[in-house]
C-alpha cells in the first residue's frame, strides 16, 4: 500500500502508523508498505485506504507479481527480522516475572495476550517464536503441576462406539469435554443426558457428581482429567484445556479468557431453553472453531 496524508494530518498519520505496526507491515524502501497477500491481509489495505481517503489523502493498494531485489527469500527474512524485536522484548519481560508474586497471573495473562498478537503477524516464522513459547511456558509452570496430578490411564481401543453420560444443561467443561471425546477419542460417540448415572450402567460417565467415570480430579478440570487419561498431547488441545479449566474452576490458573467466552454463549442459549442435544451439537462447533484458529 502507498499513500499520502496533507501535513496537517499529523495525528491521523500516527494513527496510521500504529495500525501498520499492528497488521505486521514492512516498509519497503521509500515506496510503501508490504504485507503477504492474503484475503485478510488484503481486507486491512483496503480498509485503511478507505480510512486514508476519508482524512483527504490518498492510497493505492497493489498487488505485486514480483520483486526482483531483494530475492523473495530475502523479503521473508525481513518479515522474520520485524518479528525479532518484538519476540526479545517479549522474552525479556517473561524472564523478569517472578513466580508466587502477587499480580504474577495477570501479567501472563497480558504477555500471554501479546504473543498470540506477535504470532499472528509472524507470517514466515521467526526462529525467536519457539525462545517465546518456551519462556512462556515456563512463566506458567503447567507442566509442573499437571505431573502432580496422578491419573489413570486407559486405552482408548475401550472407549470405541460408546455411550457417553453427563448431566443436563451442559456448560463449557461438559461441551468441550464431548468435543474432545468426539475429536480424539471416540468419532462414533453417542451422548446422553442424566443426573443419575446409575440408570444408564452401560454408559461412560462424564464430569458427573457421582459415577465412576472421568470428573474433576485434584486441581483439573475433566477437559484436562480425559486428556491426561488417554495421553493426548496435542499442543492445540493443551492450550484449549487451559482455558477451560479458567472459565470452569474460575481460579484465573492460566490467565486465559477464551473458555469463558465460550461460556457466557453457553448460558445464552441456555436461558433460549435450546435442548440439551442442540447445545452440545452448537457448543463443539464452537470448541472446533476455536482449535482452528490457534496458529
Amino acid at each position: 500500500m502507498v499513500f499520502t496524508l496533507p501535513s496537517s494530518k499529523a495525528s491521523e498519520r500516527v494513527q496510521i502508523w500504529r495500525k501498520l505496526q499492528r497488521f505486521g507491515s514492512m516498509p519497503f524502501r521509500n515506496a510503501g508498505y508490504m504485507l503477504p497477500n492474503t484475503p485478510e491481509n488484503l481486507e486491512r489495505f483496503e480498509w485503511l485506504a478507505t480510512a486514508i481517503r476519508g482524512h483527504q489523502g490518498g492510497a493505492s493498494v497493489l498487488k505485486i507479481q514480483s520483486v526482483d531485489d531483494p530475492s523473495e527469500t530475502g523479503l521473508q527474512d525481513q518479515f522474520r527480522q520485524l518479528r525479532e524485536a518484538d519476540y526479545t522484548a517479549l522474552i525479556k519481560e517473561l524472564q523478569k516475572l517472578k513466580p508466587l508474586v502477587k499480580g504474577t497471573s495477570s501479567q501472563i495473562s497480558r504477555l500471554k495476550r501479546r504473543y498470540e498478537e506477535i504470532v499472528a503477524i509472524d507470517f514466515f516464522g521467526s526462529p525467536l517464536r519457539k525462545k517465546a513459547e518456551g519462556a512462556l511456558s515456563q512463566a506458567e509452570h503447567p507442566k509442573a503441576k499437571i505431573e502432580a496430578t496422578e491419573v489413570k490411564r486407559v486405552s482408548k481401543a475401550e472407549y470405541q462406539r460408546r455411550t457417553w453420560i453427563t448431566r443436563p444443561r451442559p456448560g463449557i467443561d461438559r461441551v468441550s469435554s464431548a468435543w474432545l471425546i468426539l475429536r480424539f477419542i471416540d468419532p462414533k460417540a453417542k451422548f446422553i443426558f442424566d443426573a443419575d448415572a446409575q440408570a444408564h450402567p452401560k454408559a461412560v460417565s462424564f464430569d458427573m457428581f457421582q459415577g465412576t467415570g472421568f470428573g474433576h480430579e485434584e486441581d483439573c478440570c475433566t477437559f484436562e482429567v480425559l486428556c491426561l487419561s488417554f495421553g493426548i498431547t496435542d499442543k492445540k488441545v493443551l492450550l484449549i484445556g487451559q482455558a477451560i479449566h479458567d472459565a470452569d474452576l474460575e481460579d484465573a490458573k492460566f490467565g486465559r479468557v477464551e473458555g469463558e467466552i465460550i461460556n457466557q454463549i453457553l448460558k445464552g442459549w441456555a436461558k433460549q431453553a435450546v435442548p440439551d442435544d442442540e447445545l452440545l451439537r452448537r457448543g463443539t462447533d464452537l470448541v472446533e472453531g476455536l482449535y482452528n484458529s490457534i496458529a
